[in-house]
């Protein structure tokens, strides 16, 4: 890795995305890679400006729990411990970690030395709250450490050597809950490591076409345009960089949204790239047929779009790159590293052993949704694709539940087109991060008229999050649900029942398969 950047080692904590996302807002690059995986070799090959350790659900004293080699802290690289990694840093220089007489969980006043580094923001109170979640505390600090927080049940909130550029915090800063906690992130990132932000989305574009460039040379780049915002951005990118040497294959699974196909094609007449539609719906639906399972949902179109690239690959002669919008997001819940798999993505799974082009390019692999949007924005991409809503791959065959048909894609276009229709009429629809319906494949009993009816149940669903990694839902007003609700059983045949999804991200996923 040239230039600066922050080594983000994962112990198995749920936040470490969210670690991230905060290092990133500070204008510095970062990468989260499982302990288990990185050397000393690496990181003194790696060179980065600063570590930071996240939290995670082990016991530091405990046998075969994660840790790392004492040397790491006499690198002279700066760390920063989080939780576990706080916990991890006291052990392992000869501090003692013990179990908690009382559990600290959620919000929780904490007391501030305002003379340690991460802890001179002027906004930041002596007394102010941060969110804590750990059943064991630092109970003993190494020696050359001072105290620098502490809380009614925690004694050692905080601690550091600042000889050493070693800090250690047990209540999470990366959680909007912690007040200020995002100016402790910059002031160990900004401050501490001295990296100066210079990781914008102006530098990331420059250098990624010239990369991109160097990379392809002379050859020829196909890309799979969906005209969803991470296909949309490869494309400018690519444009970019090779110009007519790019053919974008926009591929109609006939599972897009109401006129979307359309919609897309008309988007992109104007461009100055090679631009082919392909009409495949009957191909991709004999092929799921009777599936009902949604990750073989999910395998199958995958393996299909590939198919489909291939005949076209075919056609158009040499094609040395596949190109995919794959981003941060798509790689985290697919399984990386030590993380366990979500779901797989079409982007990332489903490929099968067999790719009839020379490489796979994915340049946005590690961004998250809104640096894509940015980097659109700095390619001068239009608002309309900048802002399209997301929409998965898959596209509406995983918002329906069970098997597909002709007639429950008609039904759910039209329930999805009302819902969205409302929320933007209602003016929601930039606060909304992302909102759709899906059609379950439970059916119910219902009245219309004299007549008893027996359909199916549609679900809604809008979240409101950052970086799609953690999501809340949205709360819609309870009079725009009533019209979205009432025009959809009275306008759309196969629906007598309406419900919304107020479960949040975790436990569940924005999407529902």
């Amino acid at each position: 890795m040239n230039g600066q950047h922050i080594l983000i080692l994962d112990f198995g904590g749920q936040y470490n995305q969210l670690i991230a996302r905060r290092v990133r807002e500070c204008n510095v690059y970062c990468e989260v890679k499982p302990y288990r995986k990185v050397t000393l070799d690496d990181i003194r090959a790696d060179a980065p400006d600063g570590i930071i350790f996240t939290g995670g659900p082990n016991s530091v004293y405990a046998e075969g729990a994660p840790s790392v080699p004492r040397e790491l802290f006499e690198m002279g690289i700066p760390v920063l411990g989080i939780c576990y990694g706080s916990q991890l840093m006291a052990h392992v220089l000869g501090g003692e970690v013990s179990t908690c007489i009382t559990s600290e969980y959620g919000k929780t006043e904490t007391e501030y030395d305002k003379e340690c580094p991460l802890f001179t923001s002027p906004e930041l109170p002596k007394k102010a709250v941060s969110w804590m979640s750990h059943t064991d505390y630092i109970s003993r600090m190494p020696e050359g450490f001072k105290k620098a927080a502490q809380t009614w049940n925690c004694p050692v909130a905080a601690m550091y050597d600042e000889s050493r550029r070693l800090y250690a915090v047990q209540f999470h800063p990366e959680v909007n809950h912690t007040e200020q906690g995002q100016s402790m992130i910059y002031n160990f990132v900004r401050g501490v490591c001295g990296c100066s932000g210079d990781w914008t989305m102006e530098n990331y574009a420059v250098t990624a076409i010239r990369d991109i460039r160097e990379k392809v040379g002379s050859g020829k780049v196909l890309l799979a345009l969906s005209g969803g915002v991470d296909s949309s951005v490869l494309a400018a990118l690519l444009s970019k960089a090779v110009g007519r040497q790019l053919t974008c294959i926009f591929v109609d699974h006939g599972f897009m949204r109401k006129n979307e196909g359309d919609e897309v094609e008309e988007a992109f007449a104007d461009w100055d790239i090679n631009f082919i539609r392909v009409n495949a719906k009957e191909q991709f639906m004999s092929r799921l047929k009777g599936v009902t399972e949604p990750e073989q949902k999910r395998k199958i179109i995958g393996e299909e779009f590939i198919r489909v690239f291939e005949a076209e690959a075919k056609k158009l002669g040499r094609v040395d790159f596949f190109a995919q919008g794959t981003i941060y997001p798509d790689v985290i819940e697919s399984g990386s590293g030590d993380a366990a798999v979500i779901k797989s993505h079409h982007n990332v799974g489903g490929l099968p052993d067999h790719v009839d082009f020379k490489e796979i390019l994915e340049p946005l692999r590690m961004l998250f949704k809104d640096e894509t949007r940015r980097l659109g924005t700095e390619l001068g991409l239009s608002n309309t694709l900048v802002w399209r809503q997301p929409f998965p791959g898959p596209g509406l065959a995983v918002r329906i539940m069970g098997e597909l048909t002709d007639e429950k894609l008609e039904t759910l276009r039209d329930a999805d087109k009302i819902f969205r229709d409302e929320i933007a009429a209602a003016g929601l629809d930039k606060s909304i991060n992302q909102y759709f319906a899906v059609l379950t494949n439970n059916r119910s009993v219902g009245v219309m008229g004299d007549f008893r009816t027996y359909d199916y149940t549609l679900a809604l669903r809008a979240v409101e999050t950052t970086d799609f990694m953690t999501a809340e839902f949205s709360r819609i007003p309870y009079e725009v649900l009533e019209v979205c609700s009432r025009r959809i059983v009275n306008e759309v045949k196969n629906v007598n029942r309406v419900v919304y999804d107020i479960t949040t991200k975790p436990p569940a996923t924005i999407e529902w398969e």
